[in-house]
């Protein structure tokens, strides 16, 4: 298997870059921890990865909004550099305040296409403070709406923990949610922690869910949107908080050995360069 070189970019601010690049790393990648001043510097270090990884924390505090600065970035000087990424055959991840960025410069859920002609962030979704107003910090289970999706290969169903402020998706026109599901656009959504797993996860998206199922209240409780190329995805919650069993909070209660649940996302990237 080919050995892929992962660059966790990070900025002022992120502070999940370590854990992210140890979950590349046990799934066999070269995870190398980015300051975004050095891309500044020459996006062409881009070039000389296949996955590009943008992880979860408070990048510039989010002093003017959650990823509103670092997005600016990408969709301005780096806009040449991402979108050449984008258009090759690489993968981006963006996790929680990454997927924040990701949203917000358009890069999702358009792709290279929706960071060219993104003229103003968040122009028909954005995500936004939590229903309850409060940082919100627990465990919630998610249902997979796009399998095609390269990180979601082989992945119906699982829990990880979520910790945000902003992570309520909210959009301009419902509509969008038609065109969305025609793409192919939505990763992964929110559903109950005890509803049945052989359901169709696509009635999640029209089924109201509250606290603390959907914790945040996200528009058709989505928790995760991809491009429609399936090369890229972004979610609120933390895979790299359960890459082992023992990370659950009742591992012992249901006996849980080995991975955890969201090892596989990282498995998923590292196996598509195999």
């Amino acid at each position: 298997m080919a050995t892929p070189r992962v660059c966790v970019l990070r900025a002022p601010g992120t502070n999940c870059d370590p854990e992210t690049a140890h979950a590349f790393e046990l799934c066999g990648a070269q995870a190398e921890r980015v300051h975004l001043l050095r891309v500044l510097e020459n996006p062409g270090l881009l070039a000389d990865f296949q996955v590009l990884c943008i992880p979860g924390g408070f990048s510039y505090g989010d002093d003017i909004g959650a990823g509103v600065i670092f997005s600016s970035h990408l969709r301005g000087q780096l806009a040449d550099a991402i979108g050449e990424f984008l258009t090759a055959d690489k993968l981006c991840l963006g996790i929680c305040n990454g997927f924040q960025v990701l949203l917000k410069s358009g890069i999702l859920p358009g792709g290279a296409e929706g960071l060219a002609t993104h003229e103003e962030a968040g122009r028909d979704a954005t995500l936004t403070w939590n229903d309850n107003g409060q940082y919100t910090s627990l465990w919630v289970r998610l249902a997979t709406l796009n399998p095609n999706n390269v990180f979601l290969r082989g992945i119906d169903d699982f829990e990880v923990p979520i910790a945000h402020a902003e992570g309520r998706l909210v959009v301009k026109d419902p509509a969008i949610l038609e065109t969305w599901k025609a793409n192919g656009q939505i990763a992964v959504c929110y559903r109950p922690v005890d509803g049945d797993v052989s359901s169709d996860p696509q009635q999640w998206l029209t089924t109201e869910i509250g606290y603390p199922d959907n914790p945040n209240g996200a528009f058709a409780n989505i928790a995760g949107l991809s491009d429609p190329t399936g090369r890229v995805l972004g979610l609120m919650p933390h895979p790299e908080r359960f890459i082992h069993a023992t990370q659950h909070p009742e591992w012992t209660r249901r006996k849980l050995r080995g991975e955890g649940a969201g090892l596989k996302l990282f498995r998923n990237a590292v196996e598509y360069f195999g």
